[in-house]
């Protein structure tokens, strides 16, 4: 792999992406999309994508303009948001989803990235994402057609051998597989073209752990410096795992899920 991994335009870099791949996307609400990508990935034409991604966007926005156009076939995800679309094509049966717990999601592709098959943790233990029958896909009646089975769970001290413990703390958790793609999509402020990527504020959440379980991670930046011009110390995700690095430029259109503002003081009056 070439240490300069730039490409020229958000098309080359999705290019390759086929029909029936598995993406890992990077954002939290609408905070770090990778928007350029994911338009470039619409007109290129790929369908039956499985995507893992905290949320799909909205409705003409984000993730959301892929699903719209009927090109995901399952989603992994920790909220449903303001996708009036995502929730329609669920409960119509045209939409395999399998919800995670947020911090749950985040692990498991954290863990996949760092090459940990599987991890136990106590999210979901009593409810029926460790027990199984958690709707995954129904048919357009409304029947549930697919449920998520059950986990397997273990008993655990925490910090048993470690830290003087009473064993009556021993308690359940469940085993969460962790998860790697065959791509990644993600957005960040700055990169270099040895593929060094700087996130800003939430647009961490998701796209560090996402970048580092795709197979492939594909990077939108908004601005390309040379390598040697971003200090190691701000360094958020080195570039071992970038393959291909685009720059979008830093007038790209960046929304918000839900504005509120207060009211002028003339209104308020």
């Amino acid at each position: 792999m070439s240490l300069d991994k730039t490409v020229a335009t958000p098309a080359e870099a999705v290019a390759d992406i086929p029909s029936g791949a598995s993406l890992a996307v990077g954002g939290f609400g609408l905070s770090g999309n990778p928007i350029q990508l994911i338009e470039a990935l619409l007109d290129q034409g790929a369908d039956e994508l499985s995507i893992v991604s905290n949320n799909c966007g909205v409705d003409d926005w984000g993730l959301g303009i892929l699903l719209g156009a009927h090109r995901i076939a399952k989603m992994t995800s920790s909220y449903v948001g303001e996708n009036k679309e995502f929730a329609r094509q669920y409960l119509e049966g045209e939409l395999e989803v399998e919800l995670v717990p947020q911090g749950t999601l985040a692990e498991k592709l954290r863990a996949g990235g760092a090459g940990i098959p599987a991890f136990y943790t106590r999210s979901g233990v009593g409810t029926q994402v460790a027990e199984g029958g958690l709707p995954m896909r129904y048919d357009a009646e409304g029947n549930v057609v697919k449920a998520s089975e059950a986990k397997p769970t273990d008993t655990f001290v925490l910090g048993e051998g470690y830290v003087s413990v009473d064993p009556a703390e021993n308690q359940v958790y469940a085993l969460e597989k962790s998860i790697v793609t065959d791509f990644a999509l993600v957005h960040a402020a700055k990169g270099d073209r040895h593929g060094n990527l700087v996130f800003t504020k939430a647009t961490r959440q998701f796209s560090l752990p996402a970048a580092t379980a795709g197979r492939v991670c594909i990077a939108q930046v908004e601005e390309l410096v040379e390598p040697g011009e971003i200090d190691p110390d701000e360094v958020h995700l080195p570039g071992v795992y970038v393959h291909r690095i685009v720059e979008v430029g830093k007038d790209i259109e960046k929304r918000i899920e839900k504005r509120t503002v207060r009211k002028a003081k003339e209104e308020q009056s």
